[in-house]
């Protein structure tokens, strides 16, 4: 989930009563924040159909690359805490033209998460009231219109919203988990691998949407009091909670589910087992409020994004939305959603799109990381790397879209080059 956290950084000294500054408590729920989302109404669903219960591997071992990446962001946080998030780390370590392709992929890939995120809150709803892809398609572009029309008139959440809205999805999901466990049944582990040991590859690949956050808070580590005590304890506080949120549900959605559990609304079954007949309808009211508040996180970070892009030496205003941006995620969120409803792409490829982006990204830092950190983290971004080398083989076709990206920004910087060449224009440095 792509939090607005970061748009709270205010530079505050160490042991000042700046109210600014994060307390423990405050700092877990920001870094929590960052890695809950919607996405976890949908992703156990497809790591399911993609590999069954084998799927719990996936999770698991995704968990313990998390760890990886906690200790790795919050070690570039602390050395570079002005540099810009993922475009500084990139710059640091790999130089400014590598920084501009993970800052253009960060952005097509939260770009591309947005209309993602509205078919997961469609399909919710259509789970309540019937219909099938066109009706799901009709109601994720309205969703997604209202968040742009709302962003248009200056609309933008505040960080306590968005916690509110990770609050309530935390809350559903632990009445789904503990109120279904005692339909769990261990015939729904078996066979443990239908699809072959491959097929876990798929799933981790799936799922890393789940687990993307720990860059947007990674900036903040300069708004603690005493970071060097309070990190390790916030970063703890944030894994436990993640961890027994995403084993939890990841383990009901198979024992309980079984063979229904490779489904876009996973959650609204285990709400039925749990809560009766008002679990769907609770599911659907959870999936449109959450639906909304990612959403506008979404636009706040493509905002941002674009100003530290285009303007990097300006600190970007996020209440001044650019007409043009706005109009490219309602092109391409309508483009992408209207192929789901003619059942041109499946809701598994939707999600490879922003996966593979991100993963580009986050193999941009840890690669960074190697060469400028030093000590643990250091040891701890190049399995890290590795991690996500091997989840970008199972990408597949997505890879299309960071190389894409890619390649336009090489074609970007060559064009610029050879027109600061040309005799009489003058270029900023």
């Amino acid at each position: 989930m792509i939090e607005t956290a970061s748009r709270q950084r205010q530079t505050a000294r160490p042991g000042s009563h700046n109210p600014a500054q994060l307390t423990t408590s405050r700092g877990a729920a920001l870094y929590i924040g960052a890695l809950l989302g919607p996405g976890l109404l949908l992703l156990p669903g497809l790591a399911a159909a993609a590999a069954g219960p084998a799927s719990i591997l996936a999770w698991v071992a995704l968990l313990a690359l998390s760890g990886l990446f906690a200790m790795v962001f919050t070690a570039l946080g602390r050395r570079y805490p002005s540099a810009g998030g993922v475009i500084g780390y990139v710059a640091a370590g790999l130089g400014p033209r590598a920084a501009l392709a993970a800052g253009w992929a960060f952005l097509s890939g939260v770009v591309a998460g947005a209309p993602v995120v509205c078919l997961i809150g469609a399909s919710y709803v259509t789970g309540l009231t019937g219909g099938g892809r066109l009706a799901q398609a009709g109601i994720a572009a309205l969703l997604l219109l209202v968040v742009l029309a709302l962003a248009a008139r200056g609309l933008r959440a505040s960080a306590a919203a968005q916690l509110v809205l990770v609050g309530v999805l935390i809350v559903v999901v632990v009445v789904a988990v503990a109120g279904s466990a005692g339909s769990a049944r261990a015939a729904n582990w078996t066979p443990f691998a239908p699809h072959g040991w491959l097929a876990v590859g798929h799933a981790a690949a799936t799922l890393m949407l789940s687990f993307v956050g720990w860059e947007a808070v990674a900036p903040l580590t300069t708004r603690f009091a005493d970071p060097s005590r309070q990190l390790a304890r916030v970063v703890g506080i944030a894994l436990a909670v993640t961890t027994a949120l995403y084993l939890g549900l990841a383990v009901a959605t198979i024992g309980v589910l079984g063979s229904g559990a490779a489904t876009m609304v996973p959650l609204a079954g285990l709400l039925s087992r749990a809560i009766g007949p008002a679990g769907t309808a609770t599911a659907a009211a959870a999936a449109v409020v959450l639906t909304l508040g990612a959403v506008n996180a979404y636009i706040n970070g493509a905002t941002e994004m674009v100003g530290r892009l285009i303007r990097p030496a300006r600190v970007p205003d996020s209440s001044r939305r650019a007409p043009w941006l706005l109009a490219a995620i309602a092109g391409s969120g309508l483009l992408f959603i209207s192929a789901y409803g003619l059942g041109l792409v499946s809701p598994a490829s939707l999600v490879a799109i922003p996966t593979a982006l991100f993963l580009a990204v986050y193999l941009g830092c840890m690669v960074a990381a190697v060469r400028v950190l030093r000590g643990p983290a250091r040891r701890a971004a190049a399995p890290a790397a590795v991690a996500v080398m091997v989840m970008l083989g199972f990408c597949g076709w997505a890879l299309a879209a960071p190389a894409l990206v890619a390649v336009a920004v090489i074609a970007g910087r060559f064009a610029v080059t050879r027109k600061c060449q040309t005799p009489g224009v003058t270029c900023r440095s």
